[in-house]
């Protein structure tokens, strides 16, 4: 289907954020009932953050779930730390990204300055993370393919006219960067276009994936424009992705958390949330995601739909 720009205007007018619907950053009500038993059902108690993409993910994990005889409590937040602080415990189960993991309980355990754990090989990731997961009592199963990274685009005009397909393509040059606020410094954002890829960065912090960042590369305020790996509006938007091709973003693929001691009782959770992250690619993902996005449908609605055409539930 045509998805004419002002539609997509439209739908991005919130950032990409779910705004009814999800949870505040209070994770303690309605968890009296976090019963455990020998698998096969009772209570469980999903968290996740509250944009379109991590509510889609939610709303599958909700679906299989229900599905294999749980009651399924969701809770979306604004972000990672406020599901963490009850994360095991009062939360059993968070669809997660493998690096915004690690690097989240690295800050926690070893205070803010800590050296980032995560890169962008997976298996090197995983690895790091490991004494950190036993430490907080989470269980990691297995990550699918399909990665939500940063990635940066340019106008389709700007990549033809000058060749530009790699973000090392502009090493040397001054680039105006519009960018969610927290890039400067980071390694995957402001840093690592400084430092990896030589570029002179001006950054305008107009946010992640906003309508402001769109326009402003659109206008040609801006040089490059920060998203995600699975934005689905680009194209229809004259806008094209480049290639991260030296590696600055980290392994951020789809991952189930568990709390370790409730999956040591509720071990039949892990074979349908692995089916999911098996059936998951990017190409997969992005589509769905741009039917929340941009076709406004809601995330439960997508998630049903899709896991029904899979065969992941009956």
């Amino acid at each position: 289907m045509t998805i004419r720009r002002t539609l997509i205007a439209a739908a991005l007018s919130g950032g990409l954020l779910i705004t009814a619907g999800c949870a505040g950053d209070d994770l303690t009500e309605d968890d009296d009932s976090n019963e455990s038993g020998s698998g096969g059902g009772g209570t469980v108690v999903l968290a996740s953050q509250s944009f379109d993409e991590a509510a889609l993910v939610t709303a599958m994990y909700e679906t299989l779930l229900t599905d294999a005889g749980y009651d399924v409590e969701k809770k979306l937040v604004d972000t990672r730390p406020a599901y963490l602080s009850e994360f095991p415990g009062s939360v059993d189960i968070v669809p997660e990204y493998v690096a915004g993991l690690g690097d989240q309980l690295n800050t926690d355990a070893n205070g803010e300055n800590a050296q980032p754990i995560s890169s962008s090989d997976l298996d090197e990731t995983l690895a790091a993370m490991e004494p950190l997961l036993e430490e907080k009592g989470i269980t990691l199963l297995e990550a699918s393919e399909a990665a939500s990274q940063n990635a940066y685009f340019v106008t389709q005009e700007y990549s033809d006219d000058n060749g530009v397909t790699l973000l090392s393509d502009l090493e040397g040059e001054a680039v105006t960067l519009a960018a969610a606020p927290d890039c400067e410094g980071r390694d995957d954002c402001e840093a690592g276009l400084t430092e990896v890829y030589g570029m002179d960065i001006e950054l305008l912090p107009l946010g992640y994936a906003s309508p402001q960042t769109y326009q402003a590369v659109l206008d040609g305020e801006a040089d490059l424009g920060q998203t995600g790996t699975l934005d689905g509006t680009l194209d229809d938007q004259g806008l094209v992705l480049l290639e991260d091709d030296r590696g600055i973003q980290p392994a951020q693929n789809l991952v189930p958390a568990v709390s370790t001691e409730f999956l040591a009782e509720h071990e039949d959770v892990r074979e349908p949330l692995e089916e999911l992250m098996a059936a998951l690619d990017n190409a997969t993902l992005g589509e769905l995601i741009a039917r929340v996005t941009v076709d406004r449908e809601t995330p439960e609605d997508v998630a049903a739909e899709f896991l029904e055409q899979e065969g992941l539930v009956g």
